[in-house]
């Protein structure tokens, strides 16, 4: 009996001995380089979000206004901001971010540290608050609420001063206590009038230090984080190759890496700084009654979804409030219609329920089995062992199926590993694997579409991982024929107007170059002209026009104009200056059609545009079109 019991106590002692060594085996993997906070985890998972520009700008067709417009040109007639959560929801988007104070300084809310609020303007009696109502109807909706304020602040007599931090620190406190939750503060390092113009040495540290403070768990958008990053576009699209990590370090809103770094991120950055794609559903950022019939399509917005959310970004979509103080009707209706899109893509994954083996798994324990990739589950995930950087995933659907979509995702709570992988479909005929796509990073999404294959399986293979990979999601779609391609880059148009001047008598006198009658004739062809050159233009008679325009190039990396004079002449020898080192709205992040009206309408037979600074440094600068006003 004593030996049967010392048996038993070994044996006991053998399994325990077992058991143990297989856990400690299959502890889960280190985590890898820098991490993302439980914020920027909530905050990734929501993927797709609305930004609203409202503002003076709404009612004056200007980006970016100077900050001494009238308050009173703020009026809008019938605001509604439960329509705009509305709005959002049905669109499929988790929050709104409200530009509550732009670069003219008006304030949303009748500010104490501001006269340029909309307590001066008309708007109910004086007694109005854009950030109360929009707050309100979030919580109410269920949407999750942001704010965008604008350290620069073109009305405030105090910019350019040292005392102005604490002004602009005064009125963050302000907003960021009075309002409830905020999911995310969006700031950016717009700066200063130019040479000749004040200019702010913005104290980063304490206006942070202020959102910390009272909104902990905000995520903090600038150039440079620290809560996730500018992708250094306005187009809508993020790099092929995206990195959620970032070196930030000796770096600030308005002094940024390199614009390319911005998109790609740091392979092994120390800080993790999420992308944030910004774009707006028009060409601008504000309402203007000239863009109703310029909404992005629902093919411009599938791109760029799957260049922002499929490829480890979030989107945050602009639709400007009308002048009525609503979301206008052709916004919410192309709106609806990407909705419908988004939903044919993705209503069925044909991954769900099937098999999936790895040709790896991490102590060959089921915690860390293939099948998880499968289960819908975001916290269950597939890892190899420590030393295994390059594995594969076998999915099989049990029949032959047509192909064309694949979503990826990483378990980014350990970290961002994945550096290269590929696609595969199995080929029954020719008894071998045929390569669908090749592609680099993952991050928290990837979505990748291809032409239609017809199929049994899909093999995803991780080609070079930084630690050992760690996924949690495979999906598969056959999504609509329409919906496949991606545009690689953004679709360039000339818009046009209907007060656009006729250039049928026109000539360029200046410069003297072969192609330079391509800025007069109505096509996308950039001329790049020599910095020291004025563009002088024979209108070939006496001609009316209330302004001009200027189309530049439509990249951001482009040396277009950014601040300029402008002159009309009779003769073409005597000249009447009409703008005097005036700068082009956003022209450096957005580089669109620019109209200037002058306050009168104009006569004159010559026409002079100088540029004085240039969005990009350079030895030329680009014009793709330049025109009138009538």
């Amino acid at each position: 009996m004593k030996h049967r019991n010392i048996l038993c106590l070994f044996f006991l002692f053998a399994l325990f001995s077992i058991a143990n060594s297989c856990i400690r085996h299959t502890n889960a993997p280190t985590p890898y380089g820098a991490l993302p906070s439980p914020a920027q985890l909530e905050w990734q998972k929501m993927e797709y979000y609305m930004f609203v520009h409202f503002g003076p700008n709404t009612f004056t067709n200007k980006e970016w206004g100077d900050g001494t417009e009238d308050p009173s040109i703020f009026n809008p007639s019938d605001v509604d901001c439960r329509q705009w959560v509305e709005t959002a929801k049905k669109a499929g988007m988790k929050g709104i971010i409200i530009t509550a104070k732009h670069h003219d300084g008006f304030c949303l809310w009748p500010s104490k540290y501001s006269t340029h609020t909309v307590r001066e303007s008309l708007w109910k009696d004086e007694k109005g608050d854009i950030l109360k109502e929009l707050s309100d109807a979030c919580r109410e909706g269920g949407l999750k609420f942001g704010v965008y304020l604008s350290p620069w602040d073109k009305n405030h007599p105090a910019y350019g001063t040292p005392e102005y931090n604490q002004v602009f620190a005064n009125t963050l406190t302000e907003v960021l206590s009075n309002y409830g939750e905020v999911f995310e503060q969006w700031f950016d390092g717009a700066n200063g009038e130019g040479p000749n113009g004040k200019k702010q040495e913005y104290d980063w540290v304490l206006f942070n230090s202020i959102v910390f403070k009272h909104q902990p768990q905000a995520v903090i958008f600038s150039d440079v984080g620290p809560g996730c990053r500018w992708m250094g576009n306005e187009a809508g699209y993020a790099g092929e190759t995206n990195w959620s990590r970032l070196n930030i370090e000796g770096f600030a809103p308005g002094n940024s890496p390199a614009l390319d770094t911005l998109n790609t991120g740091n392979t092994y950055g120390k800080a993790w700084v999420p992308a944030e794609t910004d774009v707006s559903i028009r060409p601008g950022w504000f309402y203007s009654p000239n863009t109703d019939d310029k909404v992005k399509s629902v093919e411009e917005l599938l791109d760029i979804y799957c260049a922002s959310v499929g490829r480890n970004s979030n989107l945050l979509l602009n639709v400007p409030a009308d002048r009525r103080g609503r979301i206008h009707p052709n916004d919410s209706i192309r709106l609806m219609e990407f909705r419908s899109a988004i939903d044919r893509m993705f209503n069925k994954n044909l991954a769900k329920g099937k098999t999936a083996k790895a040709s790896a798994v991490r102590g060959n324990a089921k915690i860390y089995d293939a099948a998880n990739l499968l289960d819908g589950q975001y916290d269950s995930y597939w890892a190899t062992d420590d030393n295994v950087l390059t594995a594969s995933v076998e999915v099989n659907l049990g029949e032959k199926t047509d192909i064309n979509c694949i979503v990826l995702q990483e378990y980014i709570p350990l970290g961002q590993r994945v550096a290269r992988f590929s696609i595969e479909a199995w080929n029954d005929n020719a008894n071998t694997w045929v390569q669908l796509v090749n592609a680099t990073t993952i991050g928290y999404k990837r979505i990748l579409r291809f032409k239609e294959y017809k199929t049994q399986k899909i093999r995803v293979n991780i080609l070079e991982s930084l630690a050992c990979p760690v996924l949690n999601n495979i999906e598969l779609y056959n999504i609509p024929l329409e919906y496949i391609f991606a545009t690689e880059n953004p679709k360039i148009e000339l818009i046009k107007e209907d007060s656009d001047l006729s250039t049928e008598k026109w000539s360029v006198l200046t410069p003297h170059i072969a192609n330079i009658g391509e800025i007069i004739d109505g096509t996308t062809t950039t001329v790049s002209i020599g910095i020291t050159e004025p563009v002088i233009i024979d209108l070939g008679e006496k001609c009316n026009f209330s302004g001009f325009f200027y189309t530049p190039e439509n990249r951001v990396a482009a040396p277009n104009i950014s601040r300029y004079n402008f002159y009309v002449s009779f003769d073409g020898k005597n000249w009447i200056t009409l703008e005097n080192n005036v700068m082009f709205d956003n022209i450096k992040n957005n580089p669109i059609r620019q109209n200037k009206y002058f306050h009168k309408k104009i006569e004159a037979r010559y026409i002079k545009l100088l540029p004085l600074e240039l969005s990009n440094s350079s030895e030329v600068y680009n014009i793709t079109e330049v025109g009138l006003l009538k």
